[in-house]
């Protein structure tokens, strides 16, 4: 039998850097963000898509909450169809936007009842504390999305469905909203030992490193060598939760990797 078409042995295979799972990035992804866009199926237009922007909270499982007015064209398509998706996507921190996490939440809108307003509305008003203003009005509802399908993108060869369990009994990562000041001190004042981390644990010939992202398992580098621009995941050595144990690790971390 013929084994051209065999992989190569690795006599050195190196274990996979663990990583948030997709349900995890996207809980995070939605729990960073407040604005999406909202698409219902057009009643205008029976069978087109119909999109726009669209505040939203979320409760406890992670489902989109909004409140929308009985005069928008949201309302009036999802009371005759409830099927609809949200679309959120995270900034492009250098500019490439297909470069960025996004996440699409698929599944059907309905309005909340009155029994279900009081608590919808504390939430709603956290994240939006100006809608205030109008949440009372008479012409105003309570909308929820129950997710039936969700998929997420991480960038360029990231992607993948999630269950809609799986994507309600994930969490947000612990660091998502300390994640961008942890980013913006390394590579302000920590240039040298990220070049040290990533020559040590990605074996690459680091000229320059950036950390790009940080969560409560490692970061992603973005690495300059003589071969050109590449990219790589370092674990941290055990899971942390707040940005004080994020730097206590990175301490242990440099260290370890100057005796080395």
């Amino acid at each position: 039998m013929s084994n051209q078409h065999a992989a190569p042995f690795n006599p050195n295979p190196q274990p996979p850097v663990p990583e948030p799972t997709h349900a995890e990035r996207s809980r995070t992804l939605m729990h960073l963000s407040s604005v999406a866009t909202l698409s219902t199926v057009s009643r205008k237009q029976p069978g087109f898509p119909f999109g726009s922007l669209m505040p939203y909270a979320l409760d406890a499982a992670g489902r989109p909450l909004f409140l929308i007015s009985t005069m928008a064209m949201h309302t009036q398509n999802l009371k005759a169809d409830p099927r609809a998706s949200l679309f959120v996507s995270q900034p492009a921190a250098d500019g490439d936007v297909l470069g960025a996490a996004r996440v699409t939440l698929v599944g059907n809108v309905t309005q909340l009842t009155d029994e279900e307003k009081t608590e919808v509305r504390e939430i709603y008003l956290k994240a939006h504390p100006n809608s205030q203003y109008w949440v009372d009005f008479t012409d105003f509802a309570f909308f929820r999305l129950e997710p039936v399908d969700v998929y997420y993108v991480g960038g360029f060869g990231v992607m993948g469905w999630v269950t809609a369990a799986d994507y309600a009994a994930a969490a947000p990562d612990p660091l998502a909203t300390a994640a961008q000041s942890i980013l913006d001190h390394m590579n302000a004042d920590h240039s040298d030992a990220l070049v040290l981390l990533t020559r040590v644990h990605a074996k690459l010939e680091a000229e320059t490193a950036t950390m790009t992202s940080v969560d409560r398992l490692g970061f992603h580098v973005r690495v300059l060598t003589p071969g050109g621009v590449k990219g790589a995941r370092i674990p941290f050595l055990r899971e942390v939760s707040t940005p004080t144990e994020t730097r206590t690790v990175l301490v242990e971390m440099v260290k370890q990797a100057r005796q080395a």
